[in-house]
């Protein structure tokens, strides 16, 4: 499958030589499963479930394209609750297994229509996923669009938490993916990575 890519450069150091070199955000139509760098200091993010075991949408057809081993690796991650393994908000990271990226970070979104203030966890699912990547030394990292599916989260406004705190990020990887399934979730993230980077 060939990815369509729009390479959008965060801004830059504001004048100051500090010995960071320029990230780049790419904004890309395509399957996650297929994402990969370099298969060594890469991950794609899956929005997860609570319990991590698998579901719909890209969290099924990753679990699906990363074999049965990355299902055992999330049966082992400590419950924090009855079935609870990732509460909203927060992130745990497996090995890819299968995955042409080296890693996955399991992430849960909220349900835009049931939780309680559906913003703050988004921007946590984003902040703790990035966190996880960096203390995990990845490089590239690859995210879908976490609950603008089943979750139902709208596409502007969840767009716009999502490159807004992924920009807080900009100098800790080299690279931070969008790969979008759909073309209208994709037009909407590009459209909106121009409008941020330009603030």
């Amino acid at each position: 499958m060939t990815f369509k890519v729009t390479t959008v450069l965060f801004s830059g150091s504001n004048g100051v030589d500090d010995g960071r070199s320029n990230s780049a955000l790419k904004i890309k139509k395509g399957d996650i499963t297929q994402w990969f760098v370099d298969g060594s200091s890469d991950a794609i993010v899956n929005s997860a479930n609570k319990g991590l075991l698998g579901g719909g949408g890209a969290d099924g057809a990753i679990h699906r394209a990363a074999g049965l081993e990355l299902g055992e690796a999330c049966y082992r991650v400590p419950e924090v609750g009855p079935g609870i393994r990732c509460p909203t908000g927060e992130a745990r990271i497996t090995p890819g297994f299968k995955l042409p990226a080296s890693r996955v970070i399991h992430t849960v979104g909220p349900n835009y229509g049931v939780d309680n203030n559906p913003e703050a966890a988004l921007r946590n699912a984003y902040k703790n996923s990035l966190s996880l990547a960096k203390v995990n030394n990845i490089q590239y990292i690859a995210f879908p669009a976490i609950s603008c599916g089943l979750y139902g989260y709208p596409h502007e406004e969840a767009a716009t938490i999502a490159i807004s705190t992924v920009k807080e990020y900009a100098y800790d990887f080299k690279e931070v993916h969008f790969v979008l399934f759909t073309d209208d979730i994709y037009s909407v993230w590009l459209k909106t990575a121009k409008r941020l980077l330009e603030e």
